[in-house]
């Protein structure tokens, strides 16, 4: 027999505000019962040592979850010169230790401006990318290292907040698979000096720039004064730069039957917000090679 179901049937996103040390699957747990949810998820991982938003999709927002892993993000982050690191962060062992050049402001902006726009970029092999089904990371701990692809991502901007004789702090705005430790590995090595992260906070998922973020603190306070649906946002704002169609009642119900619709107003577009005749989110539709409108992923209705 199936395992009955625990949990409420609960929909909606919580941009969680994930603390130093805890992995984000522990997160996403931790907040998963902090909701009592019967089913979640989040969009994309942040290592232990770093911290900030991490967007959790509850029930029928899982189903737009991989359209913020594809988003673009917004780090601070500070590295320490002069050090590389097995791991390219804090928790590796020092690989090697050299001079720090003097440092000014023109130095600096010459090299960040070299990684700024398009750029390719070699993932660590500290990561959970895998091979042949195992991550990498695990292949690393063994000695073990694996020729990756090149990954071709996006600096979108590249701002110096602070320096040191023997650190930087920069704000980074990139594209989706960007690693941060990376972009600091590769920024110490163009200084002549090699680097290694030492803070990392996400700011920022696109879409959710200027939104409240929640500890897990402040979710069980307001678990405990029966406030926490105040915190969940509707699952469309994942994706508000999409356009919108409202559909008739025959319309809705032709699609909820997996049939298409005729349309003469279909904007040209990857994907599609779909509300009914009351202004409720349907999903996610798509213009069929017919030039009908077909559903793509559609939110349970019951």
């Amino acid at each position: 027999m199936p395992k009955p179901k625990t949990g409420q049937p609960l929909d909606g996103i919580v941009l969680l505000d994930k603390p130093l040390g805890l992995s984000s699957n522990a997160a996403l747990q931790r907040t998963k019962r902090i909701f009592n949810a019967r089913k979640a998820g989040h969009t994309g991982s942040l290592d232990p040592l770093a911290t900030g938003m991490l967007p959790i999709c509850f029930g029928e927002a899982t189903k737009v979850s991989s359209f913020l892993l594809d988003s673009d993000k917004r780090y601070i982050t500070t590295a320490k010169l002069g050090q590389t690191r097995t791991t390219g962060d804090l928790e590796g062992d020092i690989v090697e230790a050299r001079e720090v050049p003097a440092l000014n402001l023109d130095t600096i902006e010459a090299v960040l401006d070299k990684f700024r726009g398009p750029i390719e970029q070699i993932p660590p092999m500290h990561s959970a990318l895998k091979h042949e089904g195992t991550p990498l990371y695990k292949l690393a701990r063994k000695g073990v290292t694996i020729e990756r692809k090149v990954r071709h991502v996006t600096i979108h901007e590249l701002k110096l907040l602070d320096f040191t004789a023997d650190t930087l702090t920069l704000e980074v705005h990139c594209s989706k698979g960007t690693y941060i430790r990376t972009l600091m590995e590769d920024i110490g090595e163009t200084l002549n000096c090699g680097a290694h992260l030492t803070e990392l906070r996400r700011t920022e998922v696109s879409p959710f720039g200027e939104y409240t973020i929640y500890t897990l603190e402040a979710l069980e306070a307001l678990a405990e004064s029966s406030q926490l649906t105040e915190t969940l946002l509707p699952i469309d704002s994942a994706i508000p730069h999409w356009p919108m169609l409202q559909l008739t009642s025959e319309q809705t119900q032709r699609l909820c039957n997996g049939l298409k619709v005729d349309r003469s107003d279909l904007p040209d577009s990857d994907g599609i917000r779909l509300y009914d005749p009351e202004g409720k989110f349907l999903g996610i539709g798509q213009r069929h090679e017919s030039g009908q409108l077909a559903a793509k992923r559609l939110m349970r209705t019951d």
